[in-house]
């Protein structure tokens, strides 16, 4: 009888699971959140569902779309260089969903206003004559923004269990602002060792550098500490790490708040400095 019921228990644990992974697919499926949305595989639906507090992976890095978490219009990828995608007066207004409690708003709201009051961005709630804005929804499809102002309402989403982080909120709105990850500027092969052999096939485009046609470091160094960067094991096949630093003194990966160059490069962006 024990038996029974430890088995019966299994498969009522691995029956929840797959239920979990088959709405969050449904869900991609049957309503693209935003433009370019790329809806998300049975495998990375699988990891989403399976994400606890304890994972070392940060659930932005498995969000499923370009490099992790985010949402990029076919053919730009310039997004820090083209003037078209900054907010306009340094303002990026928000609007939050249904999706939040009273609760989980305030947090989210706080963070924003603590991280940002660090540099010459102010990020706050929507006005009523506000046509572009950052729209944050919770749905089960991880933690994702698009790059830059895109025009409208654009989509903002943290998923509420696993996303709703201090250093995760931070991340996604520096992407709003108009920001890609470290490990792309075009001189990271002179700070960082790239493992291709322990990515995961197919997923090697995550680890993309782009010129400097696209991209602009404001004449600043490669950041370590960036809170743009990934973590040693992003997108690993077989937990070993995938990238890391020439300087084995410093750790990447890390931050939960805008580095100082993280702020300098945001401020020259929007000409504060």
């Amino acid at each position: 009888m024990q038996f029974i019921v430890k088995s019966f228990n299994r498969f009522k644990m691995k029956f929840v699971r797959y239920l979990v992974v088959a709405i969050i697919v449904l869900q991609c499926v049957l309503s693209n959140p935003v433009p370019y949305y790329k809806p998300l595989t049975l495998e990375e639906a699988e990891r989403l569902a399976s994400w606890t507090p304890a994972s070392k992976t940060p659930m932005w890095q498995l969000s499923g779309q370009y490099e992790g978490d985010m949402i990029i219009h076919p053919g730009i990828k310039n997004g820090v260089i083209d003037t078209n995608l900054r907010w306009p007066n340094r303002e990026i207004p928000y609007e939050f969903s249904n999706d939040f409690t009273a609760q989980e708003r305030q947090f989210i709201a706080n963070s924003l206003a603590m991280e940002y009051a660090r540099t010459c961005i102010r990020i706050r709630p929507r006005k009523s004559t506000d046509y572009d804005y950052v729209y944050i929804t919770g749905n089960n499809t991880g933690c994702w923004s698009m790059v830059g102002r895109s025009g409208g309402r654009q989509e903002l989403n943290l998923q509420r269990n696993g996303c709703l982080w201090y250093g995760t909120i931070a991340h996604e709105f520096l992407h709003a602002a108009g920001f890609y990850h470290q490990q792309s500027a075009p001189e990271r092969d002179d700070w960082v060792y790239i493992y291709w052999q322990n990515i995961q096939p197919g997923q090697e485009h995550n680890f993309e550098k782009y010129p400097l046609s696209m991209v602009n470091s404001f004449g600043q160094r490669y950041d370590y500490r960036s809170i743009m960067h990934y973590d040693k094991n992003a997108f690993s096949a077989n937990g070993q790490p995938t990238i890391l630093p020439k300087d084995p003194n410093v750790s990447i990966g890390q931050s939960q708040r805008l580095s100082p160059i993280d702020i300098i490069k945001l401020n020259k962006m929007y000409n504060c400095i």
